[in-house]
């Protein structure tokens, strides 16, 4: 067998796929969000950022992390709205995800089977630590997965639930410090 034959050189078409960055509120999703953009984008890959349009808390054409980090994005009111504005990104970046329906789940499917890395972040629990629709589904479909955690308000233990500290009871209350706390599982108390 000559060198050649032995050194076999394997080519694979471009895969995508799908990372999924979730936790509770404070724990740093968006930050990560926005670190992995930027990694991208010094890559030199073309990259576009997507948040629901109910999500207008700091910025209303801005993804936001809760210390400041910001990165430009486009609202989008339905999940298939992004495959139209996306098809000429190579890395494609979802904040928020929890805002959007199920239909985000077949449309970060059809984005990665077209070649694109997919990052999504968003709550995997409401604030009554039930899983939070999409993000299970997207979980189960993801290649990667990044858990991340706060830290509790009560005690200082790593905190992976987000408390409401007001009476209201939607399951969607878009807000920030004044109506979420991070706690861990022995100081999350739900208001029934």
């Amino acid at each position: 067998m000559s060198m050649n034959e032995s050194l076999q050189i394997r080519t694979f078409k471009k895969v995508g796929h799908i990372e999924v960055i979730c936790g509770s509120m404070f724990s740093g999703k968006t930050e990560e969000l926005i670190r992995r953009i930027r990694r991208a984008e010094i890559a030199k890959q073309r990259v576009k950022v997507f948040k629901p349009k109910i999500d207008n808390r700091y910025s209303e054409f801005s993804i936001v992390s809760h210390n400041e980090q910001s990165y430009p994005s486009e609202v989008v009111e339905k999940a298939e709205d992004i495959l139209e504005k996306s098809f000429d990104a190579e890395v494609i970046g979802i904040d928020e995800a929890q805002f959007f329906d199920n239909e985000l789940v077949e449309v970060c499917q059809t984005l990665a089977d077209t070649g694109k890395r997919v990052i999504v972040a968003g709550l995997d629990q409401d604030y009554k630590a039930k899983p939070f629709e999409p993000m299970p589904q997207l979980l189960a479909v993801a290649e990667y997965i990044t858990k991340t955690l706060a830290v509790c308000v009560v005690c200082g233990a790593p905190a992976n639930r987000t408390h409401r500290v007001t009476e209201d009871t939607d399951r969607v209350v878009v807000g920030g410090e004044n109506i979420y706390e991070a706690r861990c599982r022995l100081h999350h108390i739900v208001k029934e």
